[in-house]
């Protein structure tokens, strides 16, 4: 067997003071001792939580151990030569039991003035959502700086944000300096730029066990944010069975939605990058010259760039999120 088969990787646990437990009840995710589960780090090759090899015969390495030893093997010519030993997304899941914080994520451009390599575009794709579940994306209406200002000293900042229902099978495209947050009862897979920063705006006037506050960032969140009003919120996407279908085709990263009932060849040759599978729904084996590998709902699995075939095996069917960058 290829010694660059799909790779599987440990799961980094994140307790947040807003997580539940569907990241254990719905994703099959063990997080104990943890008392909750905000987020789940799937694939991440971020400084301080780099993923490490579940199984097979690089069981035991992280992440960019492994890109500085096969470079482009794993992550494609071009991504190589861009993001050199530095894996370039980041894959989560998220379970809001309450509301997030409304934040937002500084562009590149703002984020390397600021001493970082990179800022932080992302999109969410809902898994399960509890009924009358809403989220926050952009502004409802155009809005200045001084508008913007007001409300937080008003402590009226929701009442000009535009809230969303939150629906199992939406998606959100939420480019950098768009202001936004998760509202409790939705668990989602996140896809995004490999950056840890964000800007907390807002949190609800949230206190923990000691009557503090959590940190705000108003000062460094102002020059990042995008004041013009949200205008049609979700992906507008369209699902075929056993297709890869468009959701997301951008700089940052390509997403395409599988649902699969049958089984289903793919063919990477002339792809230069690495390929992500996330599973939404169902469960399937992954098949190829690697072997076998079941993979169900909240797995993920990254497939090399030298990767050239792979079959997938619904159980009896399954839905995947398939991702890769186009440089």
């Amino acid at each position: 067997m290829e010694i660059l088969g799909p790779l599987k990787f440990l799961p980094i646990f994140k307790n947040k003071i807003w997580g539940g437990n569907k990241i254990k009840t719905i994703l099959k995710h063990d997080f104990s001792p943890l008392p909750n589960c905000g987020e789940l780090w799937a694939i991440s090759g971020v400084e301080g939580n780099e993923s490490v090899v579940s199984e097979g015969p690089l069981e035991g390495n992280n992440l960019n151990e492994i890109i500085e030893i096969y470079m482009s093997d794993i992550v494609g010519d071009k991504v190589h030569e861009v993001f050199q030993n530095e894996f370039p997304l980041l894959i989560k899941f998220l379970d809001a039991n309450d509301w997030l914080s409304i934040q937002v994520h500084p562009d590149d451009e703002l984020a390397q003035a600021r001493g970082h390599e990179r800022g932080k575009t992302e999109m969410w794709y809902i898994i399960q959502a509890d009924e009358k579940s809403k989220l926050i994306k952009g502004f409802s209406q155009d809005t200045s700086r001084g508008e913007y200002l007001k409300s937080l000293k008003d402590n009226t900042l929701p009442e000009i944000l535009n809230f969303e229902n939150a629906n199992q099978g939406d998606a959100y495209y939420i480019a950098a300096g768009k202001v936004h947050a998760l509202g409790p009862g939705i668990l989602l897979t996140e896809i995004q730029q490999a950056a840890d920063i964000t800007y907390r705006m807002y949190d609800w006037d949230r206190k923990d066990d000691k009557g503090k506050g959590r940190k705000l960032h108003t000062e460094e969140a102002l020059e990042a944010i995008d004041f013009k009003a949200e205008k049609g919120g979700r992906i507008d996407f369209h699902t075929h069975n056993n297709q890869s279908m468009p959701m997301v085709d951008e700089k940052y990263f390509t997403t395409n939605i599988i649902e699969i009932n049958q089984p289903l060849e793919k063919n990477y040759d002339e792809l230069d990058s690495f390929v992500i599978y996330i599973v939404t729904k169902g469960s399937f084996i992954l098949k190829g010259n690697h072997g076998s590998m079941d993979l169900g709902i909240g797995d993920t699995v990254l497939l090399p760039a030298i990767t050239q075939k792979v079959e997938l095996h619904p159980l009896p069917e399954a839905t995947i999120l398939e991702v890769y960058i186009k440089l």
